[in-house]
């Protein structure tokens, strides 16, 4: 385990002490937290910050939900955030706390999922696509029939995001659906290619970057920014924006209810609106975020890499998920389950 200016707890489930004056705990997807980030921000307000990482929206939802995790701070996909809230998970933000609540940019403030940012703010955001190794697979790899219809060149050398709603959602728009369907002709098309696709499939595993880094991963379903990670140690990795129809997302930090670290909480909050401190999540995880002036700290790399820079031809394609009814999402639990049983 490394150790930065933070005291990082990565075991999945576990539990994190309560309350002590000038600590945090934050609850987040692994290996997406900036540790430079997190030391600035210990150095400059002496909080500690206590990490501790999740690899699915319904992984986070199910620990938060139980209650007594001792968390203050969760991060949520757009979809999630209005469960999270409806369930009664998420405090209100006093924006009067919030001196830098100003810079999110105009077009990420009256989001669908959080009108005005009533209870978060952004993360960092992104595309969900197919990732390839080129020096064994040189076709068409924008297309989600890359994990739902391999190549002879990919069978037995995928990875599947252990992402429900990224996972569903590109095989609902790959047979011709759309997101939160309930038709049922629609979704047994979805269940059968799963069942049918998965004996082609390596795993089902959140720590892609590495593994697509080594090549002990020739494909994964996988997200844009770790894409690009990964890229960078291998430039035979390339990025795939499935023409079919692919997700888009953005994560935001929300106060969790029972928080008892609020005033640190907040103190976090409004330090990650800063643009410079923005850039610094950017840089580090690889992904967008939501703060304006931040460009101008970002890589030069990221401003033209083509995991950040949609292609036009696939622009029209990606798509935020809506929050599906409880009734849809019942659905794709029970295709889910069946699938990784």
């Amino acid at each position: 385990m490394k150790t930065y200016a933070i005291t990082a707890s990565i075991l999945l489930g576990s539990t994190i002490a309560a309350h002590a004056e000038g600590q945090l705990n934050l609850y987040n997807w692994g290996n997406y937290t900036s540790p430079e980030m997190i030391e600035k921000f210990t150095a400059e307000t002496g909080i500690n910050v206590t990490i501790t990482d999740y690899d699915s929206n319904t992984t986070a939802l199910a620990k938060v939900e139980a209650g007594g995790s001792g968390f203050d701070l969760v991060v949520p996909s757009a979809n999630y955030v209005p469960i999270f809230v409806q369930k009664g998970l998420l405090a209100e933000l006093d924006h009067s706390r919030l001196s830098n609540i100003g810079n999110i940019a105009p077009e990420w403030v009256d989001v669908p999922w959080d009108k005005g940012r009533a209870y978060t703010v952004p993360w960092l955001w992104g595309s969900t696509g197919m990732a390839v190794n080129t020096s064994v697979y040189s076709g068409d790899i924008n297309t989600s029939e890359i994990f739902l219809d391999p190549p002879p060149e990919l069978v037995g050398k995928i990875n599947i995001t252990p992402e429900m709603s990224d996972i569903i959602s590109l095989t609902i728009y790959n047979v011709g659906g759309e997101a939160c369907t309930e038709d049922l002709t629609i979704l047994k098309k979805v269940r059968d290619r799963l069942k049918a696709a998965k004996p082609s499939w390596l795993s089902m595993d959140y720590g892609t970057t590495d593994k697509l880094s080594s090549g002990d991963y020739a494909a994964s379903v996988n997200w844009n920014g770790s894409t690009l990670r990964a890229r960078i140690n291998n430039p035979d990795v390339a990025y795939g924006y499935p023409r079919e129809g692919y997700p888009l997302f953005m994560d935001s930090v929300g106060l969790l209810a029972d928080a008892r670290n609020v005033d640190e909480a907040y103190a976090f909050l409004d330090f990650i609106m800063v643009p410079e401190n923005a850039a610094m999540m950017s840089s580090f995880a690889r992904y967008a975020n939501g703060i304006t002036g931040s460009e101008e700290f970002m890589p030069e790399d990221m401003k033209t890499a083509p995991e950040i820079v949609v292609p036009e031809e696939f622009a029209s394609a990606g798509r935020f998920l809506p929050t599906c009814p409880q009734s849809a999402t019942d659905l794709y639990t029970a295709i889910w389950t069946d699938l990784v049983k």
